[in-house]
């Protein structure tokens, strides 16, 4: 079964920018969608960005858009979220998950492995 390890997270101040990691072992996932998704203390685990299978499609929350990029590098079966321009309201766990198929989707139902989690928190 594939695992997922996030890493990258930390405290930054408002404006500044992070590069969230999650690297992939015990398989392949270049031929699966990944997303970022992240949890916000006493909330449900909310969207923010996914990409396909392929690379080629992203999806994102309209919250993070023209401030967060995601991408993939499946030479490394590593997926990241560039974050910049962070604010005060992007402070949360931030996870990656893996789906069940090449297709993108904002679902959190529709994701079967999904890494410890990392903690992202932007001071104002």
């Amino acid at each position: 079964q594939v695992q997922l390890v996030e890493s990258g997270g930390g405290l930054v101040q408002a404006g500044g920018s992070l590069r969230l990691s999650c690297a992939a072992s015990g398989g392949t996932v270049s031929d699966r969608a990944m997303g970022w998704f992240r949890q916000f203390p006493g909330k449900d685990r909310s969207f923010v960005a996914a990409i396909s299978g392929s690379g080629t499609e992203t999806h994102y929350v309209d919250s993070v858009k023209g401030r967060f990029t995601i991408s993939r590098d499946s030479a490394k079966n590593t997926m990241y979220l560039q974050m910049d321009n962070l604010k005060p309201e992007d402070t949360a766990t931030y996870y990656c998950g893996l789906d069940t198929n090449a297709v993108i989707s904002i679902r959190p139902l529709r994701y079967i492995s999904w890494g410890q989690g990392t903690q992202v928190t932007v001071s104002s």
